[in-house]
């Protein structure tokens, strides 16, 4: 049996900071349930946010991040990470693109009151950072791709978590143990019929986390990216905000421009108004499009878009390009410290998976990859510093399951039905009617998933997450942020900095900021 001081589940930009920032004694695994770099921060075209302009300070990013968040976030988190990001920044200084000067190109995106956002490779951000990160793992940091984790080992004795199971391509399950059990596994944007996120991102480490009885907070919280690539009925990948940053416009078909009297910062408004406002005109008969006719050098600029517009036919000389909504960031999962420490002892979350309260209620863009960088960093510091010994007692190694087929509706059936009634706008009605057809399937109740294959196990970590989503959107009634209910339209102070934090044994614990805890079947 091999045990690792450090056992880490996927392999985005958090999980790559970590490992290639742990000291070269440490033995470290990272298992990734398909290759590396199929992540959602290697698609991240976006930058990262640091306060390094002339005329910017952490004060005024910090003012963004929370007027963004609507006032949930923890003001702590914010502060701390923030105040890193021009550090995290210059650790990897040379990737990040200069001017003529070899000054750092500090770009605007949506909510943000100054030109603060850095990037790579003008859209390829995301891909530039898991490169670099990648090219710093040394000899002493495994990497098993097509390997997936689906269930926490818990070791009853000491009651901390210890290792995963996991299951290879021909379904054979596997024990892997660490010292430290890190969930780096993104957030769950597959689970509705629109999104950016990768295929990958399914919600595996928080419906594990959720399983083995971690407290899993602010799930009503999701983020739908105003702009994602439509055409042919599907959505086709991301469309920066950098795009609206640079000077594009959201029109319909007409040409008429959607944003004028929406909002004070028309098509820069934060992501939630945008989002809204798209689907509003979209459900009543128009087309939407981003206007880049007033863009010079879009080719140039956004090279990542370019290409992908090309592959779907989308002639850009016309100067349009037709936009959907979509999910695009989990605010909430495992609730966590701000170095990823969970309530059970021995796991860790960091990245989407985590919920640290930087986001609160609405993450400002480009600070995701930026926490990603944070917590990725610090962990490895506390791990680095921590001498202890974590024994374990034996367990198996690997075993061939007796198989079973998991009966539930096509998971295409699932992402449609969260778009309809838990997306964009949210009633007690359609919030109802999800709960109760989601109860009924019982993926709640399962007592043990080695039969089952890779891609049911996948299913059914689906079908929890929008469970936690459906039950917590219904519990908050009010509107803040990414979560919006048009029978509560308006914030309601009593819910500002409380949490709803769900557990496996089926409550849901809502805290608030002083007082006791609620509990609501």
């Amino acid at each position: 049996m091999e045990m690792n001081d450090v056992l880490i589940i996927g392999s985005g930009v958090a999980a790559l900071q970590l490992a290639s920032s742990l000291s070269r004694d440490k033995n470290v695994m990272i298992l990734t349930k398909s290759t590396i770099r199929n992540t959602n921060s290697y698609l991240a075209q976006g930058g990262i946010a640091a306060a390094i302009g002339p005329g910017d300070d952490l004060a005024k990013h910090c003012a963004d991040t929370l007027e963004a968040g609507r006032f949930h976030n923890n003001d702590a988190s914010v502060r701390e990470i923030l105040n890193e990001a021009p550090s995290l920044i210059a650790d990897q200084v040379d990737i990040f693109d200069k001017d003529q000067n070899g000054d750092l190109q500090l770009g605007l995106e949506g909510a943000h009151s100054e030109n603060r956002i850095v990037h790579s490779g003008g859209d390829a951000t995301g891909k530039h950072v898991i490169e670099y990160l990648i090219h710093k793992l040394t000899e002493n940091i495994k990497v098993e791709e097509n390997v997936f984790a689906y269930e926490l080992i818990i070791d009853q004795i000491q009651k901390r978590c210890i290792g995963v199971k996991a299951k290879d391509e021909a379904g054979t399950i596997s024990y892997f143990y660490g010292s430290y059990v890190i969930l780096a596994t993104g957030g769950c944007g597959q689970i509705y019929s629109y999104t950016s996120n990768a295929p990958t991102v399914t919600g595996d480490g928080i419906a594990m986390a959720y399983l083995a009885g971690a407290d899993i907070v602010d799930m009503e919280f999701m983020q739908f990216h105003p702009t994602l690539l439509y055409t042919d009925g599907e959505a086709k990948g991301l469309i920066s905000e950098a795009v609206r940053g640079e000077g594009a416009i959201l029109v319909t078909e007409d040409g008429t421009p959607i944003m004028e009297g929406i909002h004070p910062l028309k098509d820069l408004a934060p992501r939630h108004v945008v989002s809204q406002t798209i689907l509003n005109f979209i459900e009543k008969g128009h087309e939407v499009y981003l206007d880049i006719r007033n863009l010079k050098h879009f080719e140039n600029r956004f090279p990542s878009i370019t290409t992908m517009c090309v592959q779907n036919r989308i002639d850009l000389s016309e100067g349009k390009i037709p936009v959907v909504p979509g999910s695009h960031f989990l605010m909430g999962g495992i609730k966590t410290d701000l170095i990823g420490r969970s309530s059970l002892e021995g796991l860790f979350a960091i990245g989407e998976a985590s919920c640290t309260g930087l986001h609160g209620a609405n993450r400002l863009a480009s600070n995701s990859l930026l926490e990603g960088l944070y917590q990725g960093k610090k962990l490895s510091q506390f791990i680095n510093s921590d001498s202890k010994k974590y024994p374990i007692s034996e367990f198996p190694r690997t075993f061939q399951p007796y198989r079973r087929k998991a009966f539930l509706p096509d998971i295409q059936i699932l992402k449609d039905t969260m778009m309809k009634r838990a997306g964009i706008v949210r009633t007690k009605k359609l919030l109802d009617k999800q709960k109760q057809w989601l109860k009924q399937l019982n993926v709640n109740e399962l007592t043990s998933l080695d039969p089952y294959s890779v891609e049911d196990i996948q299913a059914i970590f689906m079908y929890i997450n929008a469970y936690l989503i459906t039950e917590a959107a219904l519990t908050r009634t009010e509107s803040r942020g990414g979560h919006f209910r048009s029978d509560y339209p308006h914030e309601d102070e009593h819910w500002c900095k409380t949490e709803i934090i769900q557990k496996r044994e089926g409550d849901v614990e809502i805290y608030y900021e002083q007082g006791e805890a609620t509990h609501v079947n």
